[in-house]
């Protein structure tokens, strides 16, 4: 024991927890510069807002898209499947049987003659659900049909008969399979021969009207209902074939993945006719992923690529931020440094203070994306989409951690490289001004850095697009990502070598020689770094939104084209009616004439259909016989038209894939007429039916009428009102004709790209308040960067106008030179995006949305104006002999 130690007197003080030096320097400084870390907090914040955002609208349009083409099985848990049509009724029973199943319906349906008071309808029959989860109908007015003789009729249908519950409306059918015996139940007073059957007229009470808020059965004009009973007596007197493709399930524990899972696999077993066992979702999944050539574009594409440049961008509006900021605090560390702050504890200061900033912003952002989907989903309604929308945001763990994660680590990441050049320069090399870069000399291995990253970013991107076009979507747009993301990189990097010159000669040609316009290009050259971020800040945005519009627009035209070769004709009129032989009559003159006058159809032409047998022996060919010129005027496939001649038969995708003639070069079809040989000439839409010209039909199968009309919808109007309009047009005329109104669905899912493409532009504002946050933040600080030098020039003459001048042609130029910058990049990459994700849909056009393009310049000019001249006002009312005083 030391003698000399004199012990502490009273009780022992108690260990406390201290702050260490480093979190007490952090502290102090982010205290001290709340100013400064609000711009920069504030772009990691809208940012973080922006990933945050397009995340949880990627999971609102997929969930929307599936939730549209699984609309006609309401809210079932599982579907059978043949797709061979072979399920019967009994198999209905052993899908029943099956423990945990509540409810089961097989999918079949019919058509029936509806009349009353003077209108005729040739409407779709469907059978009442056993469970209301089984079908997407809800009753608007009565009850489900419980009788034999009850039905319960579509909304529109009631109110074009002009019937209500309890009132009767007249079914006529031909019972093709033979005559029924006297009093058979349906057998009305005429039984008049027809097509070697009996006719049958019922009268039938209306006991509820049904109305089909998720538009399932629009495409047919919607449906009525009947008992199930009912519809087989139906389907058995009209000879149709007793098999079904779909089975919809209800369990006994909807929502119970266990349950879902063991029902699922039991009924696998027990129903051996099945070829599959799938969810509604996973069913929709497989009508998408169809659409699109085997791929879900919509996650690929509006999800995965959009969430993915997000996050890059966001790293590189952060990044440039941070750096302008520390920066600018590279004098007080240099301060820290000379009385005895180390390296280490600078370094980790710096990078602490990244991480709470990053954090907090990155929290804040995760909350004001939410809250900008969440309105996007309120005021949604009032735009009448046409589709269902959630009416809140998906809660998932993904739309919070990877936004946080993004936040933090690309914070943490744009503050490494000022941080430890912070902490390794000497404080009194550091207490000097800063020079600007030296491209002779510090810049070369910067050069040869943004070389190589913009040559191998632009050659992983071309790899990208090669293998998207080859069918590899998945891992081409990661590569087009990737590469695009790395080589602006590299192209934002070497920017520092001659950017601030490109702005120099601008800033010369538009102030057209002028005192303020020598100014601003001189200090354009005198500090690159300061111009290089400045103007980068908005070449981010920019190239953002001009790529995002790009894409869009190139999608926009893609997806059109797809759905048109999905839906060649708006709107067919079938006559039902058949002459001695079996072949389809003529559509009556009366119908024709009825369809003129309605208001919304285009061209109206008449269209002879027939089956073709083959010399070969092979599967007859459904073909359309009709007029270049009257194809041309009403399919949405013109190019077929284009290859339609004389001698030739113009064989789409989808009519190949169905007849066995991919790779054909001639057919050779027989008739009572005799044989002709065609050339074949194939096409790339998808119409179930090839396209011959009358004169070469008649020379085999001479004498056929013509058995169908098309006709096509204005663009501008409302299909389902058009489609409506006609039925009720036709109902006048006495005659019974089938309407099918592919447009309705061809609508719908144009409406679901439209409020994809909605979304996106959603998405492009905040994009654009990126920008205007950037350009803000880095133009501020570069005010205050030269509180100085402005006072100089304020001292030696120069006025408070051509100080503001100064800098808004600075502004102005810099802004300008990195927004035509943004937009040329914007669209390459944009296109190349594009074409990676939906070139299997086939040829994708660079599209220049001329009108986005230049209002985004426009507002880039204002951003840089506004962004220069409002931090000027504190400039020019700060006193000379002040701002000479500060830091």
């Amino acid at each position: 024991m030391d003698p000399h130690r004199v012990p502490p007197v009273g009780p022992a003080r108690p260990r406390v927890l201290t702050v260490g030096p480093t979190v007490r320097l952090t502290s102090a400084q982010m205290r001290r510069s709340l100013g400064r870390l609000a711009a920069a907090g504030l772009a990691v914040l809208i940012s973080t807002a922006f990933v945050a955002a397009t995340l949880q609208a990627g999971t609102v349009v997929t969930r929307t898209t599936y939730d549209q083409v699984a609309a006609q099985y309401a809210e079932a848990d599982l579907v059978v499947f043949d797709r061979a049509g072979t399920m019967t009724p009994a198999d209905v029973d052993a899908v029943r049987a099956v423990d945990g199943v509540a409810a089961a319906d097989g999918f079949r349906g019919t058509y029936v003659e509806l009349a009353h008071g003077g209108r005729t309808v040739r409407q779709s029959l469907v059978a009442a659900p056993s469970d209301p989860r089984l079908t997407p109908l809800v009753l608007a007015d009565g009850v489900w049909p419980d009788g034999p003789d009850h039905i319960a009729l579509p909304v529109d249908v009631a109110e074009l008969f002009g019937v209500g519950v309890g009132d009767t409306v007249s079914s006529t059918r031909c019972l093709r399979a033979g005559k029924h015996a006297p009093g058979s139940p349906g057998l009305g007073e005429r039984g008049a021969e027809c097509y070697g059957g009996q006719e049958a007229v019922e009268t039938l009470t209306v006991s509820g009207l049904v109305d089909d808020p998720d538009s399932a059965y629009a495409a047919g004009g919607g449906v009525a209902v009947v008992t199930p009973a009912a519809l087989e007596r139906q389907l058995a007197g009209s000879g149709a074939a007793p098999g079904m493709r779909t089975v919809v399930v209800a369990l006994d524990r909807p929502g119970d993945e266990a349950a879902v899972a063991e029902v699922r696999g039991a009924l696998a077993a027990d129903v051996p006719s099945a070829t599959g066992v799938t969810t509604p979702e996973e069913y929709a999944e497989d009508v998408v992923a169809g659409i699109s050539g085997g791929q879900n574009i919509v996650y690929l594409v509006f999800v995965l690529a959009l969430a993915a440049v997000s996050l890059v961008v966001a790293g590189l509006v952060i990044a440039n931020t941070f750096q302008v900021l520390v920066a600018q605090r590279s004098h007080t560390l240099a301060l820290l440094r000379c009385v005895g702050a180390g390296t280490g504890q600078i370094h980790r200061s710096v990078l602490l203070e990244a991480v709470v900033l990053g954090t907090v912003a990155s929290v804040a952002g995760i909350v004001v994306g939410s809250l900008f989907v969440q309105a996007g989903l309120l005021v949604a309604p009032a735009f009448d989409l046409g589709v269902a929308l959630p009416r809140t945001i998906p809660l998932t763990a993904t739309a919070f951690l990877v936004p946080l994660a993004a936040g933090l680590l690309v914070t943490l990441a744009a503050a490494v490289a000022p941080a430890r050049a912070a902490s390794r320069v000497a404080p009194l090399a550091a207490l000097r001004p800063a020079a600007g870069l030296d491209p002779a000399g510090t810049g070369r291995a910067r050069a040869v850095f943004a070389a190589f990253a913009t040559l191998g970013g632009l050659a992983v991107m071309a790899a990208g697009v090669a293998l998207g076009r080859s069918g590899s979507i998945d891992t081409g747009l990661f590569a087009a990502v990737l590469g695009g993301s790395v080589s602006l990189v590299g192209i934002i990097v070497g920017s520092v070598f001659w950017l601030p010159r490109v702005a120099a000669v601008f800033g010369r040609l538009a102030g057209a020689g002028g005192a303020t316009a020598r100014l601003a290009s001189a200090n354009a050259l005198r500090n690159p770094r300061r111009t290089v971020a400045t103007s980068t800040a908005l070449l981010i945005g920019v190239t953002l939104v001009s790529m995002m519009t790009t894409g869009a627009a190139s999608a926009r035209l893609t997806m059109n084209d797809q759905l048109d070769a999905r839906f060649p004709v708006d709107l067919r009129v079938t006559s039902t009616a058949h002459d001695a032989d079996g072949a389809a009559a003529a559509v009556p003159a009366a119908v024709t004439d009825a369809l003129a006058g309605v208001d919304g159809l285009g061209a109206v032409v008449p269209v002879t259909n027939a089956s073709a047998r083959r010399a070969d022996g092979g599967t007859p060919v459904q073909v359309a016989a009709v007029d270049p010129a009257d194809l041309r005027s009403v399919a949405n496939t013109p190019a077929d038209a284009d290859r339609l001649r004389p001698g030739t038969i113009v064989v789409p995708q989808r009519a190949a894939e169905l007849y066995d003639l991919a790779g054909a070069d001639t057919l050779a079809l027989t008739g009572p007429g005799g044989r002709v040989t065609l050339d074949v000439v194939h096409s790339g839409s998808r119409s179930d039916r090839a396209y011959l010209m009358p004169q070469d039909l008649a020379a085999f199968a001479p004498g056929l009428a013509a058995g169908e009309v098309w006709a096509q919808v204005d663009d501008d109007r409302d299909a389902a009102d058009v489609v409506s309009a006609v039925q009720a047009a036709v109902s006048t005329t006495g005659e019974t004709v089938g309407v099918t109104g592919t447009v309705v669905e061809r609508s719908a899912y144009q409406r679901m790209v439209d409020v994809i493409l909605g979304i996106v532009v959603g998405l492009l504002t905040v994009a654009v308040l990126i920008a205007l946050v950037g350009v803000a933040n880095t133009l501020s600080l570069s005010v205050i960067e030269r509180t100085r030098e402005n006072a100089v020039l304020r001292a030696i003459g120069l006025s408070r106008g051509q100080l503001r001048a100064t800098l808004a042609v600075e502004g102005v130029v810099i802004a300008g030179v990195g927004a035509v910058l943004g937009i040329v990049l914007g669209l390459v990459y944009g296109w190349v995006g594009a074409t990676t994700a939906l070139s299997v849909l086939g040829q994708v056009p660079l599209v220049v949305p001329w009108t986005e393009v230049g209002v985004v310049l426009v507002v880039a000019l204002v951003a840089g104006l506004l962004a220069s001249v409002v931090p000027a006002r504190a400039a020019v009312r700060t006193h000379p002999v002040a701002a000479l005083a500060a830091e």
